[in-house]
């Protein structure tokens, strides 16, 4: 016998023509419904699930209240989301499926960073040939703001540059990767750090965790690698920690607001690498985004629990 599933969705239709082939196979017939995130829900619609935005959308409200048992949000980062909404609804996200990409894009900007990249390239013959003050990531501290799948990923990629590695979390549970040092506190985690990445959930807990207090714990000249969310970092004091040379360089894919407005310092301040919250794309990026929820809705139509679920509480 075929079970419906009707499933409303702020994405575009044609990115669940392959769930719904998918589950046609073990005889689940899925409905989508396809709502504008600004459009009048029905008081009459009846749908099961909701794949929406992970900032959520002005009429989520009323689709909340048709009937949905389950939320998943297309996205890793949930901090924008209407949480108080949820009312209970299981909500799941699609955390970590950016991993490799964001990975390899941190390593990138490390390499970058040591190699002096892009400024070694000349246009004209240079002053000097043959030689340079050129850096490398042998020897270096990475430190990880945060030790979930992505920051993970990043500690797998450095290891092999023999980099030291160590990530910061609330709990002191044994690492997984188990050559990065597990700490518990930032002035442990930057003291000796040459670069550190900002890879954790922002939260009422962790906004602004980067700020005068804490650039002042960092090693002076440390690189700054932002790729998480604008939100942690205090911009203002880290303004101050660049201009004092606290901070000897700031490469962020996430600023605060975004989009980030014309003429805003951060486009030209000289020790700032912006880029435009890319680091997450890649060949794949949003089929990996789809996966994780395809690997819950099968979740969902056995029976089963539910992966990747987000704690309004703590809001990731």
């Amino acid at each position: 016998m075929t079970r419906t599933l009707r499933i409303a969705t702020h994405m575009p239709e044609a990115m669940l023509a392959p769930v719904v082939a998918r589950f046609a196979k073990d005889d689940v017939a899925i409905e989508v419904v396809a709502v504008t995130t600004d459009e009048t829900i029905p008081a009459d619609l009846d749908v099961e699930i909701l794949l929406t935005l992970p900032w959520g959308a002005p009429n989520m409200a009323d689709l909340l209240s048709s009937g949905v048992r389950w939320v998943h949000a297309y996205g890793t980062g949930v901090n924008g989301f209407p949480f108080e909404l949820l009312n209970g609804t299981p909500m799941s996200c699609s955390r970590g499926a950016s991993a490799t990409a964001i990975s390899e894009w941190v390593i990138a900007v490390l390499l970058a960073a040591e190699k002096k990249l892009p400024e070694s390239w000349v246009e004209e013959p240079p002053a000097r040939w043959n030689t340079a003050d050129l850096g490398t990531l042998a020897g270096r501290t990475l430190a990880l703001v945060g030790f979930g799948g992505i920051a993970q990923a990043i500690a797998t990629r450095a290891l092999p540059f023999d980099m030291h590695v160590k990530g910061m979390r609330r709990t002191t549970a044994k690492s997984p990767i188990p050559e990065v040092k597990i700490v518990t506190d930032l002035a442990s985690l930057l003291a000796d750090a040459d670069h550190v990445v900002v890879a954790a959930p922002e939260t009422k807990a962790t906004r602004h965790l980067l700020n005068d207090e804490t650039f002042a714990l960092m090693k002076p000249g440390a690189h700054l690698v932002n790729i998480a969310r604008g939100g942690l970092v205090d911009q203002d004091a880290l303004r101050r920690a660049l201009d004092s040379g606290q901070v000897g360089l700031a490469t962020l894919d996430c600023v605060e607001p975004e989009p980030l407005p014309e003429g805003h310092w951060l486009y030209a301040h000289e020790k700032v690498r912006l880029s435009p919250h890319i680091s997450w794309a890649g060949p794949e990026s949003h089929e990996g985004l789809m996966d994780r929820f395809v690997e819950n809705l099968e979740h969902y139509v056995r029976g089963e629990a539910l992966d990747f679920l987000v704690d309004p509480s703590e809001q990731y």
